[in-house]
């Protein structure tokens, strides 16, 4: 089980929390959460059962869990998870 990554992103004047785990080989998932205020705003899991037994997994597991947690953090910063009073839209 490799070590989570967490980063605080500020959008808007708001702070969203970024967390992605590795579930580790036993159950083998790696899972990204966005948070903002306490709640999930968002979350994406991607299984890595088909490496399990890899040479390489941890290396793997690493590369998978940095462009998860990096394209997470992107759909923050573009907006994604903005409320419609913040771009103008009405629900």
């Amino acid at each position: 089980m490799l070590v989570g990554k967490n980063n605080n992103i500020v959008h808007k004047g708001r702070v969203y929390h970024v967390q992605t785990e590795d579930s580790g080989p036993n159950r083998p998932h790696i899972i990204t959460l966005v948070y903002y205020g306490g709640n999930i705003l968002a979350s994406k899991k991607t299984g890595y059962a088909d490496i399990v037994n890899s040479e390489y997994m941890e290396d793997v597991v690493r590369d998978l869990m940095d462009e998860q947690h990096n394209q997470m953090i992107e759909a923050v910063k573009s907006g994604a998870y903005d409320k419609p009073e913040d771009t103008g839209k009405e629900t």
